[in-house]
């Protein structure tokens, strides 16, 4: 398989995660919501930004997921 073929995988497993998530979006605290929404969209500029690499969605994910915890708690 070519790279970007892996590529196209995991940005469909990291969305497919995440929709996941989402099912149980009411019970969800702010603070969570906000993680949540943050990973998804550090992923997807992860991704932009890489020109599809694993690391770069991956790296955005975590860097967006914990920058999203720290502004949902601070609301």
């Amino acid at each position: 398989m070519k790279l970007a073929t892996y590529t196209k995988v995991g940005l469909a497993s990291l969305l497919i995660f995440t929709m996941s998530a989402c099912s149980s979006w009411d019970s969800m605290s702010r603070r969570e919501k906000s993680a949540v929404t943050g990973a998804g969209l550090g992923g997807v500029a992860g991704a932009v930004i890489t020109g599809g690499g694993v690391l770069g969605t991956v790296g955005g994910a975590a860097i967006g997921g914990v920058i999203g915890d720290q502004v949902g708690k601070n609301r």
